[in-house]
């Protein structure tokens, strides 16, 4: 798998390679000694991939298929139970929690919900400005005007008006803007951002979506976009990875997978999103049942259980990712009926 998506390590930003994540079930001791075991959250489970400098990476999937958890193991807020987090060609796990804490300045988060990630206290300069003080003390007479630029920058206009509100002061929009301001004052080169648009009305989701996108070409950064969306996903991504209970399911050029979907998952999942033509029907089956419990996942293929064109293999041997298109893996035993 890391042989057949190498690329020139020059380019990539952030390199995953075997990534696991098992977080242990919380029993009482009673519990353990009867079960003889400790069971464990298969949350991330072997997953590989490269984020190049300048693109945008998405990660979909169902809620509980592993795109968070990654996420924080992207930039250091986890510790993997196996592999290795690569950020501009340094281990993550290697690092001591003082160099970490200064490498995050070039690694900034944008929150799904920002009623839940501001301080309902702080006026909204000083939640922007917070990461300068953190980050950049010597530079302390700067920090207002640095912040005022990049209010202005994201929307926030005029930013004198801004810089003294509260967040319950403001409109929905308005607070996702703030997020995406103090992501971006440390002049970070990574941006995780997690479900980003989620919590914003539908009328102003596609306004984020452009500032993203603006933002992203103005100052050269580099995305993992984290989203349930595949329409969202489609307007800012420019590559992707589908993932199914911790594993990578699909992954490739956005227009490819979009294109020429191999998966039998991913074809459910482009078969979900809304078509605006009240006359058009869908014809594809849904997935029946729900994702399966990451404690216990199904054995080989974890999708054959609600798969549609499962056969006895898809139960004992687990897939592995193979290029079957230029730029476009997949992970399926029968992925070739769908070329």
């Amino acid at each position: 798998m890391s042989e057949q998506i190498s690329i020139n390590k020059n380019e990539n930003l952030v390199e995953i390679t075997h990534l696991k994540k098992w977080f242990p079930v919380q029993q009482n001791f009673l519990d353990q000694i009867l079960a003889g075991h400790v069971d464990f959250v298969r949350a991330v489970d072997d997953v590989s991939f490269t984020i190049k400098r300048g693109e945008a990476f998405g990660l979909a999937g169902e809620s509980g298929s592993g795109k968070t958890t990654i996420g924080r193991l992207a930039i250091g807020l986890e510790k993997p139970t196996a592999g290795k987090v690569m950020f501009d060609g340094i281990d993550l796990s290697s690092l001591e929690s003082e160099e970490l804490r200064k490498l995050r300045r070039r690694m900034q988060v944008i929150f799904q919900d920002p009623m839940a990630s501001l301080n309902p206290r702080m006026c909204l300069g000083d939640s922007i400005a917070h990461g300068l003080k953190i980050h950049y003390p010597e530079k302390i007479a700067e920090h207002r005007d640095i912040t005022l630029s990049i209010m202005e920058k994201v929307g926030l206009t005029p930013p004198h008006f801004f810089f003294t509100k509260y967040p319950h002061q403001i409109s929905g929009g308005q607070r996702q803007r703030v997020v995406i301001a103090r992501a971006l004052i440390t002049n970070p080169d990574l941006i995780l951002a997690d479900e980003p648009i989620a919590m914003a009305d539908v009328s102003v989701r596609a306004l984020l979506l452009d500032l993203m996108v603006q933002l992203k070409n103005e100052l050269n950064l580099t995305y993992l976009f984290i989203t349930h969306d595949l329409a969202t996903a489609k307007y800012i991504c420019d590559r992707i990875g589908i993932l199914y209970l911790g594993r990578l399911a699909e992954m490739g050029d956005l227009r490819e997978v979009y294109g020429h979907a191999l998966h039998p998952y991913t074809q459910a999942l482009m078969a979900a999103v809304p078509v605006p033509n009240p006359h058009e029907r869908r014809t594809q089956v849904m997935p029946a049942g729900e994702i399966p419990n990451p404690i216990n996942p199904p054995s080989g293929c974890r999708f054959h259980p609600r798969c549609p064109v499962a056969q006895e293999i898809c139960s004992k041997d687990e897939p592995e990712l193979r290029a079957l298109r230029p730029g476009h893996w997949v992970a399926c035993h029968y992925a070739e009926k769908f070329l």
